[in-house]
C-alpha cells in the first residue's frame, strides 16, 4: 500500500538488482550487517535474517582483501537459499584496490557505496574515484555517493571557508559545513557523469547525527538535485534514543516528499537482534501510511482499571506471531500486510477499538466480568474465556486471514511457519 495523499519529490528511478528506488516507486528499506564480512556463512546468514525480516536491500562491509574475496561465495549461499537481495559494498579508503584485484566481488554487488571523504587526497582522490566509477560502468552498478559529517571532505571544507571568511556577512561555520555536505555529494556526481557514469545509476546521501541538520541538508540536497536520496540519521544511538532520533529527522523529511531509501542506524543492545533496524525502518513508512509490511496491533498503554497483565503479553504475543507470519503470508495472502488487529484491557474503548479493526479482542480489566469478546469486521463472533485465551485467539486470527486473504478461502498447512533454520 502506497499513501495517495503525500506528494513525493520527482527524482530519476534507479534500478538496484530486481528492485527500484526513485520517485516512482515506494520507499525501499535497506539494512547492513555488523558481521565481519570475511565470515562468509555468518555474514550470509544475517543477510538472510535482514531480508527474512523485511530488508529490501542490504549492505555490508568491503574493508580487506578477505571480506572482498567473501562476497562472491556469500552471493551464491543465498541464492541457494532463495534469497534474491541486492547486496550494496560499503567502500572506504582501499576500495579502488578490492575492486581491482577481486573482480569476482565487483560483479556480485548490486551497488557500490562511495564516500568521496574516504577515497583519497588530490590526484590521488580523483583517481581513485575514477577507477571506481569505470568499474562500476564496467559492471553495470549502481553507486550511492554517501558523504557524511564524520568523514567530510577536508580539502573542500578548508576552500569554503576561505571563501566564506572573505564574505563581507560570513556564513556560520555549521551552515558552510552544511554546504560542503551537499557541494561534495553534487560534485562527486558531476564527476561520475563525466567519467561515464549514466545518471540513473546514481544515488546520493549526505547523512550526519544531529536531527536538525540533517533535515536542513536533505531539504536543500532535494531542492539542487533529481537523483534518488538515500535517508539516514548516521550514529543514531541505542534503544529509545536511536529509534526516536531516526524517526523524527526521518519523518519530516518523508512527510515532505523526500527520501527514496532509509536506513535506521541504530546500535544494537549487546547480543541483540539486528532486524530491529528493519522492524523500525518499516514501521516508521506504516505508520505514517506510506507503505504496508505487517499487521500492526493497536493496544492500549494500561491503566488503573488493566490491573492484569494478561492483555499486555497477548498484545505483545499476537505482534510477534503476525511478524513470524508474513514472510510466509506475504506471498499466500496478498493484502495481509493491511489488516488490522486489536487487543484492549478493559471495556471503556476495548469494543469500539476491536470493532474498528478488521479482527480485535476486549479483555475485561478489574472488577469486569472475566470474559473476552472478540469482533471480526466490526461484529461480535464469540465470546472467550478461560486459560487458553491467547491460544484460541491466536487460532482465530490465522483462521480470519485464511478465510480473507486466501484463495478460495482454505487455509493450506504448508503456510505455517517454523523457525529459520538455515544449513
Amino acid at each position: 500500500m502506497m499513501s495517495d495523499s503525500l506528494p513525493r519529490r520527482s527524482t530519476r528511478q534507479v534500478q538496484l538488482g530486481h528492485a527500484w528506488i526513485g520517485s516512482d516507486h515506494p520507499v525501499l528499506v535497506q539494512s547492513m550487517t555488523n558481521t565481519d564480512t570475511a565470515d562468509a556463512e555468518g555474514t550470509a546468514r544475517q543477510i538472510f535474517e535482514l531480508w527474512r525480516a523485511g530488508s529490501e536491500a542490504v549492505r555490508i562491509t568491503v574493508n580487506s582483501s578477505e571480506a572482498a574475496a567473501a562476497v562472491a561465495p556469500i552471493q551464491a549461499m543465498l541464492e541457494e537459499w532463495g534469497c534474491r537481495v541486492p547486496l550494496i559494498g560499503d567502500f572506504h579508503f582501499n576500495g579502488d584496490r578490492l575492486l581491482r584485484e577481486y573482480p569476482e566481488c565487483a560483479k556480485a554487488l548490486a551497488k557500490y557505496r562511495i564516500n568521496p571523504g574516504n577515497v583519497g587526497r588530490g590526484s590521488k582522490r580523483d583517481e581513485k574515484f575514477a577507477f571506481m566509477i569505470e568499474k562500476a560502468i564496467e559492471f553495470d552498478k549502481v553507486v550511492r555517493i554517501g558523504v557524511n559529517w564524520g568523514s567530510i571532505d577536508q580539502a573542500m571544507a578548508g576552500r569554503l571557508m576561505d571563501e566564506n571568511a572573505k564574505l563581507a556577512q560570513p556564513l556560520p561555520v555549521e551552515a558552510v559545513m552544511r554546504e560542503t555536505l551537499i557541494r561534495s555529494a553534487l560534485e562527486s556526481a558531476e564527476q561520475a557523469i563525466g567519467w561515464g557514469l549514466s545518471p540513473d545509476k546514481i544515488i546520493l546521501s549526505c547523512k550526519v547525527s544531529h536531527v536538525q541538520d540533517l533535515i536542513r541538508v536533505y531539504r536543500d540536497l532535494g531542492s539542487r538535485c533529481d537523483f534518488p536520496l538515500h535517508l539516514g540519521l548516521t550514529e543514531a544511538g541505542m534503544g529509545s534514543k536511536g529509534i526516536v532520533a531516526s524517526s523524527a529527522a526521518l519523518a519530516v523529511l518523508l512527510q515532505e516528499g523526500i527520501g527514496d531509501t532509509i536506513r535506521i542506524s541504530l546500535t544494537p543492545e549487546p547480543g541483540g537482534d539486528r532486524t530491529k533496524e528493519v522492524i523500525v525502518a518499516q514501521e516508521l513508512l506504516q505508520t505514517m501510511g506510506l507503505r504496508s509490511f505487517t499487521p500492526l496491533v493497536t493496544a492500549c498503554p494500561g491503566c488503573g482499571r488493566t490491573t492484569s497483565t494478561v492483555f499486555q503479553e497477548l498484545a505483545q504475543d499476537i505482534q510477534e506471531f503476525l511478524r513470524r507470519q508474513m514472510p510466509v503470508w506475504r506471498a499466500s495472502y496478498p493484502g495481509v500486510e493491511d489488516m488490522k488487529v486489536a487487543v484492549m484491557g478493559c471495556v471503556v474503548n476495548g469494543p469500539g477499538e476491536s470493532k474498528l479493526a478488521d479482527i480485535g479482542i476486549s479483555l475485561p480489566g478489574t472488577g469486569e466480568v472475566p470474559v473476552c469478546p472478540v469482533y471480526v469486521d466490526g461484529e461480535k463472533t464469540v465470546t472467550l474465556k478461560g486459560d487458553q485465551v491467547a491460544a484460541e485467539f491466536q487460532a482465530i486470527v490465522e483462521n480470519y486471514v485464511s478465510t480473507r486473504y486466501g484463495e478460495g478461502g482454505a487455509r493450506r498447512a504448508e503456510n505455517k511457519i517454523i523457525p529459520l533454520k538455515v544449513v
